[in-house]
């Protein structure tokens, strides 16, 4: 279901007892929020984390969708071992569904991703993202409810103001662009929905790893 105001998907990849403050700010800014990617070790881990169990469980109650992380190497990693890790999401951190990354956009591997979406509906996963980082075939619409149709730095996503959303874009499946090295004062929001993506995050954390910094917005003071 889309809510009005919800427009902000988060990946925040760093760890509650190490960034509280952080993580005090965006359950905050539930209001705000679409959703939450919970990444508590490039995926579930091995073992139940106490901590991102007690930030997940306050995210939900706040009406703020959780989403497990899962890797797929671009429809290489099997089908079983990515099924693992969205049972282990529900299971120890009760994630009401899934955000799938480094996923395909060519048509060869859809029938992986139809199987994948298929067992996280089974496994009661109720949003299905994918990240494909770029517009993917149309029939990756029909399986998810979420595609993340860019991911990149501001001067890149900046350059392409003129862009339009694709023209087999529905009201079922909402695109998300997720953007990193993001001034100050600068606003992703409107440039996100003139290319018909209802859901964006902007951080201005770069280079390897962006997605351990908050929008501007949301970040504490200090």
């Amino acid at each position: 279901m889309n809510q009005p105001g919800k427009s902000l998907l988060v990946p925040y990849y760093e760890h509650p007892s190490v960034r509280p403050a952080e993580w005090e700010a965006l359950i905050a800014a539930a209001p705000r929020l679409h959703s939450v990617v919970l990444n508590p070790a490039s995926g579930p881990g091995e073992r139940p984390d106490p901590a991102f169990a007690a930030v997940a469980e306050r995210l939900r109650a706040a009406d703020v969708r959780v989403l497990g992380y899962t890797d797929t190497d671009y429809g290489r990693r099997p089908c079983a071992a990515v099924v693992r890790d969205l049972s282990r999401h529900r299971s120890w951190y009760g994630t009401d569904g899934a955000f799938l990354d480094q996923v395909a956009s060519g048509i060869a591997e859809f029938a992986y991703y139809r199987r994948l979406a298929t067992a996280a509906r089974g496994l009661g996963c109720g949003t299905l993202a994918l990240n494909h980082g770029t517009a993917p075939h149309p029939s990756y619409a029909r399986i998810a409810d979420v595609l993340v149709t860019f991911e990149g730095t501001w001067d890149t996503y900046d350059m392409y103001r003129e862009d339009r959303p694709p023209p087999w874009t529905g009201a079922a499946t909402r695109l998300c662009h997720l953007v990193h090295g993001v001034p100050a004062g600068v606003d992703v929001a409107a440039p996100a929905r003139a290319r018909g993506a209802g859901l964006h995050c902007a951080v201005p954390g770069t280079g390897e790893h962006p997605w351990g910094t908050l929008p501007h917005g949301l970040a504490p003071a200090g």
